[in-house]
């Protein structure tokens, strides 16, 4: 077998017209954006070479610093993958850095912490039509009790009562840094005063699968005073899907911000 070489790149994607990020062996004529960077690659390699990322992210959900990585003969490691990319995938992934990087890293497993970012559009009229792709557009929110419900949710905890099915894990706990509403931000852009758009960044060790959306679910119907900031840390230790009163959000508004190693 021929010597390899590991490559991690960077990426940046509009998620709303993909099936997520993994490939469906179900359904494989659904446009995954681990299928489209495979596709390249089996036009340079000559055979299927696996692209691992470090987060699953839905179908709609975008990113701006998705991580993953892949395995390349040797001989074709100098190879300018951010021009060989960028030139032949869809205008709505890019690649932002490439580099390569030792045999032992692992885009998933290697990384320390992950930032989500989730985009609100909060008025009585809908989202422009220029966000409304990255946004999820509500009724006028209590921020403040969204705030104080946040409070309830951060640390170290167990968090199954936030978690979809479809994916096991060993452990549901995790630990979520911080969540952060910013004001006049949709996903990284900032925007004019008057728009009433705000911007939720959540920073944790890792996520379950739904995680951030099934929290912004709640926050938002915290917002809309469905659920009282008080209600949440009960929510939390039924450990329960069921006992989560609140939708999932969709999933136009989540974007993975950032990935630390």
């Amino acid at each position: 077998m021929p010597a390899m070489q590991r490559i991690k790149l960077v990426l940046a994607y509009q998620g709303t017209r993909y099936a997520g990020w993994q490939m469906q062996s179900a359904q494989p004529h659904l446009s995954t954006i681990q299928g489209e960077l495979e596709r390249v690659l089996l036009g340079l390699a000559g055979n299927r070479v696996a692209v691992h990322g470090a987060g699953r992210t839905d179908a709609g959900v975008h990113a701006e610093g998705q991580v993953c990585h892949f395995d390349i003969p040797e001989h074709k490691g100098h190879y300018d993958f951010l021009r060989i990319f960028n030139a032949v995938l869809p205008p709505d992934i890019r690649v932002l850095n490439a580099e390569c990087v030792s045999p032992e890293f692992h885009a998933r497993f290697e990384a320390k912490k992950k930032c989500y970012a989730y985009t609100l559009w909060s008025a009585r009229e809908r989202a422009l039509p220029r966000l409304a792709p990255f946004a999820l557009s509500t009724p006028p929110l209590d921020t403040k009790a969204m705030v104080r419900a946040a409070g309830h949710l951060t640390g170290e905890q167990d968090f199954a009562s936030f978690q979809n099915s479809g994916t096991p894990h060993h452990s549901t706990v995790r630990t979520l840094y911080s969540i952060t509403p910013v004001p006049g931000m949709a996903g990284p852009l900032h925007c004019p005063a008057a728009w009433p758009v705000s911007t939720w960044l959540l920073e944790g060790n890792g996520f379950l699968r739904q995680m951030v959306r099934n929290i912004m679910g709640l926050l938002v119907w915290v917002g809309l005073g469905k659920v009282a900031p008080e209600e949440v840390p009960a929510i939390v230790e039924a450990k329960n899907r069921q006992a989560l009163p609140s939708p999932t959000a969709e999933a136009r508004g989540l974007t993975l911000m950032r990935i630390d190693y």
